[in-house]
């Protein structure tokens, strides 16, 4: 029971907090800054009236002490007269003289004698008759002082402090003061809202031009004048968008040149797909076609030696273009994806069929791409930096060693081509169609591409391609296919 009681304490806790909390920030800035401002100086107003409350009790009390002393000192002197038998001060003649005082600034005087019946009374004060402070407010500040008693022979008189009409002027007073008070904090709560309202109106306009950004029209502009504030707030603004604006329009521009960098590549991988099928089978057939006669003219020529020869001269140099064309063919054909074939696989091909063309070339290779295959784009990109550039190195370079890295590193693909040539660094502007291509194929990928010549001579390319997809598990239905 007591961790159930808890529980709905802390719930109810939690559930007064939050709705303080949503009625917090429901509140408008200006009803706030309004009700701050007007409880400052509400804090102010009530500290200055209960010092002067203080100040006014002070003065009520030495006022009605000093009354009280006066008055004591007389009726002490009439008392103590009438007490010692002095024909001046008889019993009557103090009745009589007490009626003709009247009313004894600040005090009430009962006169009773030995029976306790009440012989004088002094009368009640004319000033504001009827009226008193409230019980609480005289307990609150009439001074406590106790009565006073004195013996006159066979009377008893009772001298009693009243400082009634004191707080009644002091609670009129005060009362004034309050409602008075009450209008300038109406009126200063009023003053601020309006003046709030006012500083505020401009933000109505950043408002708009806010949500009009936001809805991508960033062609929206604040106007610089009025106060310095909001002006330095629209020169933020206007610059603000205006860097969207070029960001925009840069970014429009950049995806344009991809879009079209990417046509340009997929024409390109078009172009080499069908190049090589008309190679192979139109080219390669005809090759084939040729070295078979010539094999079949060198078979029934060996009583012919001179037919013979050039029949073997044909059939050598028919073998040596299909030669050329496989190498072509490995050059122009994508890499295929498959469930066994990755790309360390696809660079051994080719880099051995390029060994074999070019032999006096040292090649060293570093394949570490990984196991799994990597996706197509990745792979083909690879690759076709990797033949684009063992072309520069024959082309170009005229280097005698070479060395192939893939390092496959994390989300990351390295490429790095490197030979001890004599280097190629195209001015920027100049670079030739296949380094360009290269450019081209890397920033598609959102990857980097460094050209550079090392201080020992030759040239190094570095690609960096990020791996949207670290690794491809083969479905069944790849593998059965």
């Amino acid at each position: 029971m007591s961790s159930t009681a808890g529980a709905l304490a802390t719930q109810t806790g939690m559930n007064d907090a939050d709705h303080k909390q949503a009625l917090a920030s429901s509140l408008s800035l200006r009803l706030r800054v309004s009700l701050v401002l007007t409880a400052l100086a509400t804090a102010f107003v009530l500290t200055g009236a209960a010092l002067w409350v203080r100040d006014a009790r002070t003065a009520i009390t030495e006022e009605v002490t000093a009354a009280h002393r006066v008055a004591a000192q007389w009726l002490s002197v009439s008392a103590q007269g009438t007490a010692t038998g002095d024909p001046a001060w008889t019993e009557s003649r103090l009745l009589a003289h007490l009626n003709a005082v009247g009313r004894i600034r600040a005090h009430q005087l009962e006169a009773r004698d030995a029976s306790g019946a009440l012989r004088y009374r002094s009368p009640p004060s004319p000033y504001k008759p009827g009226r008193d402070a409230p019980a609480w407010f005289a307990h609150w500040l009439g001074p406590d002082m106790p009565p006073l008693t004195l013996y006159a022979g066979n009377l008893t008189l009772h001298l009693q402090p009243d400082a009634s009409r004191a707080l009644i002027d002091l609670w009129d007073d005060l009362a004034a003061a309050a409602g008075r008070a009450l209008l300038a904090l109406v009126g200063l709560f009023a003053g601020c809202w309006l003046a709030i309202d006012r500083a505020l109106k401009p933000l109505g306009t950043v408002m708009t031009a806010l949500d009009r950004t936001g809805q991508g029209n960033f062609d929206t502009r604040l106007p610089v004048d009025g106060p310095p504030e909001l002006a330095h707030l629209a020169e933020a603004f206007n610059s603000m968008a205006l860097r969207l604006d070029q960001a925009v329009a840069e970014n429009v521009r950049l995806s344009h040149e991809q879009a079209v960098a990417r046509a340009v590549t997929e024409r390109l991988e078009a172009d080499r797909t069908a190049i090589a099928r008309d190679l192979h089978d139109e080219l390669g057939q005809s090759i084939t076609a040729v070295a078979a006669l010539a094999g079949a003219i060198v078979q029934r020529t060996e009583h012919t030696p001179d037919i013979r020869q050039s029949a073997e001269v044909i059939r050598d140099v028919a073998s040596r273009m299909q030669g050329d064309v496989r190498a072509l063919l490995t050059r122009l054909r994508p890499p295929r994806s498959g469930p066994q074939e990755t790309l360390d696989d696809a660079v051994r091909t080719y880099l051995s069929a390029w060994s074999q063309r070019h032999n006096d070339i040292e090649l060293t290779t570093e394949l570490f791409a990984g196991p799994s295959p990597l996706p197509d784009e990745v792979t083909l990109t690879a690759l076709r930096v990797v033949q684009e550039s063992c072309t520069n190195i024959v082309r170009h370079a005229l280097a005698s060693k070479a060395r192939i890295r893939l390092l496959r590193d994390g989300n990351c693909l390295t490429v790095e081509i490197s030979d001890n040539g004599r280097g190629i660094m195209p001015a920027p502007g100049q670079s030739g169609f296949g380094l360009a291509g290269m450019r081209e194929r890397v920033a598609e990928l959102k990857g980097h591409l460094d050209i550079s010549s090392p201080a020992g001579g030759g040239t190094r390319i570095r690609a960096r391609l990020p791996l949207a997809v670290t690794s491809i598990e083969p479905t069944p239905e790849t593998v059965e296919s």
